[in-house]
């Protein structure tokens, strides 16, 4: 691989190897898997966001939160799949450097937006459930817009630190990144200068990004737990359980993965192909499901579908009576 020396104790190297799986057979497979995800994750997350724009029921302070997943999805799927593609189908496994920094940023900047997303939505049936009658006065569209441009902006200051502390590192050995992305773990690790600082900024990432929504979300459920086990008919409950299932579901596939890909990288050393799965489905899995999950097991969104769909079919009658009309004359 070839480098820019920039003095005589310093080197950047010009591009990045992105080795991918090793010795595993039949990978190819997977990725034609991931592209069917990919186009599965644009049909479905576009027309959620269309849903939601078009129809006025949905323009709601909860339905923000969602509009706003589905756009992180969206963008974090393209973020990283076609690049994913084009790297191991068409065996372009040299990026540039600068190319490998972008990658990494837009990659764990959309995987942290979907992190505290999804801490938001806990919140939001937290103050449902729990505080029924002040819910439109708490979570209103002005709180959740201002929550949301908050959470944007601090986590691009988050997301921009461990990416631009890797600029201080010389890179003189090997330039094999044993991930399926420009994963800022690995790349750190190849450094043969001081990379303290940057094991230091993984472990802040990992706890801001994943421990601390992780345990956020784990507290609002437990005030639901209590809250419902005060409701005295099993009927009340069940409908109140109902309303938070969507959202369990979207934060199992998203956090136990993840999870358990970085726990069992501290604890013991993991399998590199067992670690590109799991992280892999991780960053994959759950912006198919969020469409979904929450256009089939949401009864407002089940019955804004139907309603624009009725419209369109009214549209279309009304079209074809004026075209006969039209055509008598």
């Amino acid at each position: 691989m070839s480098r820019l020396v920039l003095n005589i104790t310093f080197v950047r190297p010009e591009k990045f190897y992105i080795s991918g799986f090793s010795n595993l057979p039949h990978t190819q497979y997977f990725y034609v898997f991931l592209c069917f995800v990919y186009v599965m994750t644009v049909i479905g997350n576009v027309f959620l966001l269309s849903v939601i724009c078009l129809v006025r029921t949905l323009h709601s302070p909860k339905y923000m939160i969602v509009f706003n997943l589905a756009l992180i999805d969206l963008c974090g799927s393209t973020a990283l799949i076609p690049k994913l593609l084009d790297t191991f189908l068409f065996d372009r496994r040299s990026i540039l450097y600068e190319a490998c920094l972008s990658n990494m940023f837009f990659v764990m900047f959309f995987g942290s937006l979907q992190s505290w997303t999804l801490t938001c939505m806990a919140y939001d049936r937290f103050v449902a459930i729990c505080f029924p009658l002040r819910y439109h006065s708490i979570v209103s569209k002005r709180s959740v817009a201002v929550i949301l441009l908050c959470m944007w902006l601090a986590l691009i200051g988050l997301v921009s630190s461990p990416v631009g502390l890797l600029n201080r590192l010389s890179f003189c050995g090997s330039l094999e990144v044993q991930s399926f992305y420009c994963d800022h773990g690995p790349i750190f690790q190849l450094a043969c200068n001081d990379n303290s600082i940057n094991d230091i900024m993984a472990y802040v990432a990992f706890l801001s990004v994943l421990c601390i929504p992780l345990i956020l979300i784990g507290i609002t459920y437990a005030c639901i737990a209590i809250a419902l086990s005060r409701i005295a008919s099993t009927a009340e409950r069940l409908k109140a359980l109902k309303t938070c299932s969507s959202h369990i579901i979207l934060a199992a596939t998203f956090f136990i993965p993840l999870l358990f890909t970085n726990i069992s990288a501290v604890v013991s050393s993991l399998n590199p192909n067992t670690r590109i799965i799991n992280s892999c489905l991780a960053h994959t899995i759950p912006a198919l499901l969020n469409p979904i999950v929450y256009s089939f097991k949401t009864e407002e969104v089940l019955n804004a579908i139907k309603k624009l769909f009725r419209r369109n079919q009214l549209g279309i009658q009304n079209s074809c009576v004026l075209i006969k009309k039209k055509s008598f004359f």
